[in-house]
Formats: structure tokens, C-alpha cells, sequence
């Protein structure tokens, strides 16, 4: 049977020689799906002893990021869900300070320092802003994991220098490192690690290995016998089990439906009347389909029958309903929500009447730039939901986009799509190229993985194909396996033999760049250049050709020597 994620826990928290107890901590450990999507999450705060509410702003803090981490979206990655829990915890903390009568105090308002670890797949992700320290336990000693954010004024004052609340913009340190079982961490506020040291700490896990909160009470009273006159908190978290590389329990209730049979127009398929086969390929097959309960068209997308035994195919099948549920885009194709219970593994969408942009490039070979630019937009638009949950479509091509009856474009086919938060739970190389190779972008041949300029690189070759009806690099794209490829790329320029205005082809040249990092920054840059003249792209001046094509250069000119040379040896023969 496959393991999943497994930890024990420890925790103890006293308020020791303090009146009250400022510090806060707090463990949760899901339930399947989200242990593999979201990991364990451990929260340590501690209150600032000057304030008089900060026993407040701990308790916040801990049941916030507990509480809210887990409502993040399942594709964003652990490092993105967690600043903006944090983010938003900050500026919550410090705008209850500016209500306050201290105003103009941060020492007495709402703040408190915080550390937390979230541990996903096999990784642990720790985020820090204060003095709480995290520590590995290697035999009997503690390696730290954080820094200390105090300034040391003397030897007898110091303070902090960040932390939540004080400030409205947050600075967090975040760091992320592999675990494997029998690892153990242990997390304390100050009022613990400065009164016990590594020995009593690693003999109290070893006394106390059967029960960890007995460790951590242990632990705890040691600090208060030597003297600490601080709350003293901390918490144990030790890794007896480490998932494989599959996540668990993500997609099993759908991964158990058996594959079904290509149905005949007519038949009665789970609940849907097949009409007709609208396409068929090497990886799906989709038909239209009446709802016999609502009389809606759909369309179905069932599994290849070449592929079916493909089990990384079939996982990507799998995740494209899962993907789609989680875009709200009308430039990307919606998923249907489904009251009955399915009987086979396939996909029920939106049907899209129209044509694929494939199809509508070739009724449409010299399309208007302003039709074109509505295009681009549109697809834009779809892009960037996708980007805003950190997933890459990845194979961006006409066949992958319809166009309705109304204009209207839809971005169709996630099966390559790479899902950040999903790939973090189960890591996989990036070595296989999914797409389409003529629309992908040069660093996936290059092994480098990809970006959202990527899917702008894709994007810009449908934009040029669109207003030239060619490729800007030809199939040149293709036989990268190398850098020294990349940088033997030849750009076409798309003014050369349309009228595409010269500042329209800057814009589509730095879009198509074969280094991502010289692209724009964000799509929607990209496509402001398409409808506003940079000036940059408006000098009129003549490249030479040394610039434009080094190697044709050296050939001519070496052409150029020859010829000389054979014109004097001919006249000097003559004489």
C-alpha cells in the first residue's frame, strides 16, 4: 500500500514567570486530498512583552495562516499561497494597530513575531520573521534553521527588527529544503532555546521518543527550573513517512472509472445522447452530445485508444477537468458541473460552436491587423488566468483555440498544462516537450523548463503566423539541442513582404526573442506594444548586414577576397 505523508507532533506552551501567555502555536494535518496538495502546516508565534495586545496578534496570526493557507488554490505553490495568507495577516495586524490609541507606538500595538513550517511531498518550506527559531536535530545536536531578525544595540538591549504588524509591507525570510524519514524538527520561541540547550533538548526526544508532547513538557519545564522569565513554547515535529513520488489521493475517485468504449451517434452514454464525432486524434477523441435530463448541447472528450495504457497520458487526461474547474476565464473553455454519478473516465464540456483559429487562418490568409490584435487579446486574456493560478498551458496552438460564432476565442486542450502546486507535490523533469514544436518556445528544448513568457513566445508565433501565414524562425525551432542553436536562430521580419508596420514587428521581435529573459515581462506588455508604437521599434536606420546575419556576412566577404585574388593572379599572369 502507498504511504502518504506521515509526522508526529509535540507541543507545550507555558506562560511561565509572565502574567499571560502571549505566545501561540498551532498544528494541522489534513485529510486526503489536501495532505498531498497542501502539506502540514505548524505555526509558531510569539508575542512582543512591551505591547499590551499582542497575545492578540499571535493568536491571529496562527489561526489566520491555519486557517486560511488550506483556502488557497490547490495549483498555487506552497511559497505562493503562504505570502499572500501572510501578506494579508500584515496588513490586517498593522491597520488594527493605526485604529488603536497606539497609533503611533508599534512597540504597544498588534504585533508579534512568527514561524512557520509547511511540510509538503518531500519538502519542508519554512517561513520567518522574527526571533522564533526553527532546528534540525542531528544526533545530539540542533542545527538552526533561521536567523535571529534583532538588532543588538548593547549587551543588555536589543529589538526587534521585523515582525509581523509593524510595518504595512512585510519582509519575510523563506527558505525550502528536503526531508526524509526520522527527521526532526523543533521549533521555540525565545523564553525556551536561550535557557535549554542541545543536550537536554536531544536527551528529552530520546527519554520521551514514544510520546513527543511528553518531550515537549518536558523541555518546557527545564527552561522554567533554569531561570527563563519569558513564555516558553515548542513544538516537535518528527517525519515517519515521506510520500513516493506520486501524490495520493488526488485523483482517485476518477482515476478508478473504468475507460469507456467510442460510442456510435445515437447511443445513450452515461446520460448523454451521442450526436456525432467532432474530432478525433492520437490523444482524444470528442463528440457532441445532447443531456438527456436538460436537452444542453456538450461535448465529450474521452481517452485515446492508442494511449490507454500510457499511464502518464492517462494522468494528464485526468487533470485536464481538474484544471479547468479552477479557471474562470471566458477565453478558456469551461468544464460542466455534473450532478450524476459518471460511469466511465472522460471529460464533459462547454460545446463551442464555431471554428478552430487552425481553420480560421485559412479561410481568413490576409486578415486585417485590427481583427488580429482583437485575437491576440482575447487569447491573452485566457493566458493570464492561467498564469494567475501558476499553471502553463504549454502547448499553445491554433488547433488548441476556437472561435465562436460571436468572435469570441476559447483556449481548449489543458493536457499539458503544468500546474505549480501540483508538480511541487510530485516533482518531475522537465526534459519531455509536450507542445506542438513549431509554437514552443526555445528553452524547453534546451531542458530549462518554462515560464509564462514561454507562453507568450507561443503566442507571438500565432499573432506572426496570423499577419504572415509563416513561422518567424521557420522550422528552425525544432533542431535546437543546444545553445549554440539558439543563438544561430534567424528572426524573419513580419514587415517584409506585408504591410505590418514596422513598430508592430518590433513589438512581435522582442515577444519571439530566443532568450525568455529579453522578452517582454507580462503578456499584457506585449500586447499594449501591439496597439502602441514604441519608439523604440521606429528607427528607421539600416542594420547592417554584420549585425543582421554575422555568418552571411563572412561569406560574402570571404567570396569577395577570392574573387580579388583571382582577378590579380589573372593580371598578373596577363603580364
Amino acid at each position: 500500500m502507498t504511504r502518504g505523508l506521515e509526522i508526529s507532533v509535540g507541543q507545550h506552551s507555558d506562560k511561565g514567570r509572565k502574567p499571560i501567555n502571549q505566545d501561540f502555536h498551532g498544528v494541522l494535518i489534513p485529510d486526503e486530498p489536501q495532505l498531498s496538495l497542501k502539506g502540514i502546516a505548524a505555526v509558531l508565534a510569539d508575542g512582543i512583552s512591551s505591547s499590551t495586545v499582542s497575545q492578540i496578534a499571535s493568536e491571529s496570526a496562527v489561526k489566520s495562516f491555519l486557517m486560511d493557507y488550506y483556502c488557497t488554490s490547490e495549483a498555487w505553490t506552497v511559497k505562493t499561497s503562504a505570502r499572500r495568507v501572510l501578506d494579508a495577516t500584515n496588513s490586517w495586524l498593522h491597520a488594527q494597530t493605526r485604529k488603536s490609541q497606539y497609533a503611533y507606538d508599534r512597540d504597544k500595538g498588534y504585533v508579534c513575531t512568527l514561524t512557520a513550517m509547511v511540510i509538503k511531498g518531500t519538502t519542508a518550506h519554512i517561513f520567518h520573521v522574527g526571533d522564533c527559531r526553527i532546528y534540525r536535530v542531528s544526533g545530539k545536536a540542533l542545527e538552526q534553521l533561521t536567523d535571529d531578525h534583532r538588532i543588538i544595540v548593547s549587551s543588555e538591549q536589543t529589538y526587534l527588527g521585523r515582525a509581523l504588524g509593524i510595518n504595512p509591507q512585510l519582509e519575510i525570510d523563506y527558505q525550502s529544503l528536503e526531508v526524509e524519514a526520522g527527521d526532526i524538527f523543533f521549533l521555540a520561541t525565545d523564553g525556551a532555546y536561550e535557557f535549554v540547550d542541545a543536550r537536554f533538548v536531544t536527551g528529552a526526544l530520546n527519554e520521551h521518543a514514544a510520546e513527543l508532547d511528553g518531550a515537549a513538557k518536558a523541555i518546557v519545564e527545564e527552561a522554567y527550573r533554569r531561570g527563563s522569565d519569558d513564555n516558553i513554547t515548542v513544538q516537535i515535529l518528527r517525519i515517519d513517512a515521506v510520500p513516493q513520488r506520486e501524490p495520493i489521493g488526488i485523483f482517485n475517485q476518477a482515476s478508478e472509472l473504468p475507460l469507456p468504449p467510442l460510442p456510435e451517434p445515437r447511443a445513450i452514454f452515461d446520460g448523454y445522447r451521442i450526436v456525432r464525432e467532432v474530432h478525433a486524434s492520437s490523444r482524444s477523441h470528442i463528440y457532441l452530445a445532447v443531456d438527456t435530463e436538460t436537452e444542453e448541447p456538450v461535448a465529450l472528450k474521452l481517452p485515446s485508444i492508442d494511449l490507454r495504457d500510457n499511464r502518464a497520458y492517462l494522468k494528464r487526461f485526468l487533470m485536464e477537468e481538474w484544471i479547468a474547474r479552477r479557471i474562470d476565464s471566458p477565453h478558456v473553455l469551461k468544464p460542466l458541473s455534473q450532478s450524476r454519478r459518471r460511469g466511465y473516465l472522460y471529460v464533459a464540456t462547454e460545446f463551442v460552436e464555431g471554428q478552430t483559429l487552425r481553420q480560421w487562418m485559412t479561410d481568413n490568409p490576409r486578415p486585417d491587423l485590427e481583427t488580429v490584435r482583437g485575437l491576440v487579446e482575447q487569447i491573452a486574456a485566457g493566458l493570464r488566468a492561467f498564469h494567475r493560478m501558476e499553471m502553463l498551458h504549454q502547448d499553445l496552438r491554433p488547433d488548441n483555440i476556437l472561435i465562436d460564432k460571436t468572435g469570441t476565442a476559447k483556449i481548449i486542450d489543458f493536457g499539458s498544462v503544468r500546474v505549480a502546486g501540483v508538480a511541487e507535490a510530485a516533482p518531475q523533469g522537465d526534459g519531455e516537450i509536450l507542445g506542438t514544436v513549431q509554437y514552443t518556445a526555445p528553452e524547453y528544448f534546451l531542458g530549462e523548463g518554462g515560464s509564462p513568457r514561454s507562453d507568450m513566445f507561443s503566442l507571438a508565433v500565432i499573432c506572426y503566423q496570423m499577419l504572415t501565414g509563416k513561422l518567424p524562425y521557420g522550422a528552425q525551432v525544432a533542431k535546437i539541442r543546444r545553445k549554440s542553436d539558439v543563438r544561430r536562430l534567424q528572426y524573419r521580419p513580419a514587415d517584409d513582404d506585408r504591410n505590418v508596420p514596422q513598430w508592430v514587428d518590433g513589438a512581435l521581435r522582442r515577444a519571439l526573442h530566443p532568450d525568455p529573459y529579453k522578452r517582454h515581462e507580462d503578456l499584457s506588455e506585449f500586447v499594449f506594444e501591439l496597439r502602441t508604437p514604441n519608439p523604440a521599434y521606429l528607427n528607421t536606420r539600416i542594420t547592417p548586414l554584420l549585425e543582421r546575419s554575422p555568418l552571411l556576412f563572412w561569406k560574402l566577404t570571404s567570396a569577395f577576397l577570392a574573387c580579388a585574388v583571382v582577378a590579380l593572379l589573372a593580371l598578373l599572369h596577363a603580364r
